[in-house]
């Protein structure tokens, strides 16, 4: 059975930090795609990852462009989402996912799309104030 557990989450000031963490159990993070999702307050949840981590490396959108920073302990099997200079527009519930499947014309490069993800976490409050 897959699990996914964020935590980390809280209420903070612009400008401020946090780092969220996902502990997997029944996918190790070396083997899979993992990404990060945002649904901010009264929205639907994204359709792309935020941040993404694989063996083919990482990906951003361009709303966290470099104040975000996702990575992984394969000891651990675990990821993280280091959130840094934070804005009320980055106020949501953050959720992590997981999955195996892979595109591209070699196999190797993760989705970035909500649908292409099996395994999902329950999702972690952030909320940022002004």
């Amino acid at each position: 059975q897959v699990r996914l557990v964020e935590s980390g989450g809280g209420s903070v000031q612009t400008g401020e930090s946090l780092r969220l963490s996902c502990t997997i159990s029944g996918v190790r993070v070396n083997d899979a795609c993992m990404g990060w999702f945002r649904q901010a307050p009264g929205k639907k949840r994204e359709e792309f990852a935020i941040a993404m981590i694989g063996n083919d490396g990482t990906e951003y959108d361009d709303s966290v462009g470099d104040r975000f920073t996702v990575s992984r302990d394969t000891t651990m099997n675990a990821i993280y989402l280091q959130m840094n200079r934070l804005t009320p527009g980055d106020t949501g519930i953050y959720s992590c996912a997981a999955d195996n499947r892979r595109t591209g014309s070699d196999g190797t490069k993760c989705f970035r799309r909500d649908f292409m993800y099996s395994y999902w976490g329950q999702g972690t409050q952030v909320t940022v104030s002004s």
